[in-house]
């Protein structure tokens, strides 16, 4: 665990990388934004495939795109404090598959999510509702409009809202770290006890688990943080199986 600790320049160079350029990606996005009035993330936040703004290369660049400062924060934050431990065990190849491999099956559990979504909707309308949204959704959502209908206006929002962030990564990370040294020992803020490293995890994707089922419109995709910790256990799992090493 050399470098544990010691500050920006003594990391890694995966995790220094990683939070370089999801920092630069929330710089170049404001930037953008209040210089031209365009939203980078309209442009590499992941859409749904049925959605006329996906394109295939949204599936890797959502991961570096965030939708403000604090949810860069707290990302970064735990990528600072646990990848870097990470890093430093597995060496910077097996730890940046470990990440891709986490935020890639996080937005496949999320689209898979919103798939069955977007098929209990279609069958609450009509083909001439679907093509209205289709066609004029995007254009309203622009506008901060809405359709009257309850199903047309899910339907708008799902399809022309992008998801970003690294968070399915970083909950992989997470579980990583809980699943690794699970008996060390983690300060929390709220409240200010100690807590072991397993426990946490599992409270957190306890949480998760359970905000997902009952909060299955939220801005925040629960089920993609599950994802990712989901692909970090069976990775973590395959490895064990075919190295000698215990990670």
């Amino acid at each position: 665990m050399n470098g544990y600790g010691r500050g920006f320049l003594s990391l890694p160079p995966v995790v220094k990388n990683l939070i370089m350029i999801n920092v630069i990606m929330l710089l170049a996005q404001m930037v953008v934004g209040n210089t031209l009035g365009y939203n980078l993330n309209g442009l590499f936040g992941l859409y749904f495939p049925k959605s006329e703004s996906f394109k295939p290369l949204q599936i890797l660049t959502h991961m570096f795109m965030h939708a403000g400062f604090w949810h860069l924060f707290f990302n970064m934050y735990a990528l600072f404090i646990f990848g870097q431990v990470l890093e430093n065990v597995w060496g910077p190849k097996r730890f940046l598959t470990y990440y891709l491999v986490c935020g890639l099956g996080a937005a496949l559990v999320h689209e898979t999510v919103i798939a069955m979504e977007y098929n209990s909707l279609i069958k609450q309308l009509t083909p001439e509702q679907i093509k209205t949204v289709i066609n004029d959704g995007a254009a309203l959502l622009a506008r901060n409009r809405g359709f009257t209908d309850t199903s047309m206006q899910e339907l708008q929002l799902l399809l022309n809202t992008p998801t970003v962030g690294a968070s399915g990564a970083v909950f992989g990370i997470l579980l990583a770290f809980g699943v690794l040294f699970p008996n060390t020992q983690l300060m929390l803020l709220f409240p200010p006890i100690p807590v072991k490293a397993k426990y946490f995890v599992l409270a957190y994707g306890g949480i998760e688990l359970y905000l997902a089922f009952t909060q299955p419109g939220s801005n925040i995709a629960h089920a993609a943080h599950l994802g990712g910790m989901l692909f970090g256990y069976i990775l973590i799992r395959y490895w064990r199986k075919t190295t000698k090493t215990l990670y």
